[in-house]
């Protein structure tokens, strides 16, 4: 794929260093956390137990649950000529295809319906931490998804608050971690669901908090306008809405996705994008830096005639925002139309 002036070409796969921790811990393959004791069963500070083993086999059990759903729902949508979202299947589809029989997808496989895992994320990730937005960052939002566990580790290791979602928002909102927080036997382990549980701190709509940087998983990305695609579950928007909603980013705060190179794509028409679409700044990927300057406006908030009453009742944070906005202003939000969704029901613990 060509490229305009604004892409940075690295002639190297390795042009950086990587930083330096601030505890003597190698740069980690998370994959050998798969080998962890999950049987663990912890004490929470309110006296409640974890289990570690409990907490990860349902949230397995969800998350194949809705994948298998959204297998259902992209077959439908891509079917329906009519359908604003069934050309962003084709794409999906095809980059998903491409890296399983390029065999350029890492664990969790296959990719289809996630975000997915690739060789050379923690590269991608090294490339992005050299970044001055990532340097300068005090505050940084990165998704739960695989490829993006470096992130995580670096930003944490790195002195930085880490804030990350429940994954599919089923639990709640967001979680924070601090360097300060942690120790290094549980860094690591901090970057994984399990983790984030164990660890991090629940954070509401009301607290005030300025995040400077936002990282973001994707399936596709331009690198020449920055449209992006997701795994089709809008999960990034929302969050990226309910941020925009308490101030804690604006239109300036850069947004990053790493990728692999065959990620990046040139046919999607920002034209077709819907208005809570979030476009990226900048691309990193295994062997290139990527400043899209893109000109796609950034999602203003929440949509609420766009967000399906099916969503809405799965998600209990939108419910209790909705139902605090309504009372605040007196007025009833609006509702968008109804559509099949995949389950994702609140995790047991």
């Amino acid at each position: 794929m060509v490229m305009d002036a604004q892409l940075l070409k690295l002639s190297s796969a390795f042009p950086f260093p990587a930083p330096t921790p601030k505890h003597p811990l190698s740069f980690p393959s998370f994959f050998s956390l798969e080998t962890r004791n999950k049987s663990r069963i912890h004490t929470g500070k309110k006296g409640a137990t974890f289990s570690e083993e409990a907490y990860e086999s349902e949230r397995l059990r969800l998350d194949a649950a809705a994948r298998e759903s959204m297998a259902q729902k992209s077959e439908m949508e891509a079917q329906d000529s009519d359908d604003p979202k069934a050309w962003k299947w084709v794409i999906r589809k095809r980059v998903w295809d491409l890296m399983e029989a390029r065999n350029i997808a890492q664990f969790p496989r296959p990719v289809h319906h996630r975000i997915p895992n690739f060789v050379g994320a923690h590269i991608a990730a090294n490339k992005l931490s050299e970044l001055e937005v990532f340097k300068e960052a005090n505050c940084v939002k990165v998704n739960p998804d695989t490829p993006q566990k470096q992130v995580r580790f670096l930003t944490l290791n790195g002195g930085k608050k880490l804030l990350t979602p429940q994954p599919r928002l089923r639990t709640g909102f967001f979680s924070a971690l601090e360097y300060s927080m942690l120790n290094p036997s549980t860094i690591k382990e901090a970057c994984t669901s399990v983790g984030v549980a164990k660890y991090g701190r629940p954070i509401g709509l009301d607290e005030k908090i300025k995040v400077d940087l936002i990282v973001i998983g994707s399936v596709a990305v331009d690198p020449k306008t920055g449209a992006r695609l997701g795994k089709g579950e809008g999960f990034a928007e929302l969050e990226y809405g309910m941020l925009h909603y308490m101030g804690a980013i604006d239109d300036s705060t850069p947004v990053v996705t790493s990728v692999h190179d065959e990620q990046l794509v040139d046919d999607i028409p920002i034209e077709k994008l819907l208005v809570h679409d979030v476009p990226v700044d900048i691309i990193c990927t295994p062997t290139q830096v990527i400043f899209t300057k893109t000109s796609i406006p950034k999602p203003q908030g929440i949509y609420w005639d766009k967000l399906s009453p099916e969503k809405l009742g799965q998600i209990r944070i939108l419910r209790e925002l909705k139902s605090k906005i309504e009372g605040e202003s007196g007025q009833k939000l609006p509702c968008g139309p109804s559509e099949k969704l995949p389950p994702t029901a609140q995790r047991r613990r």
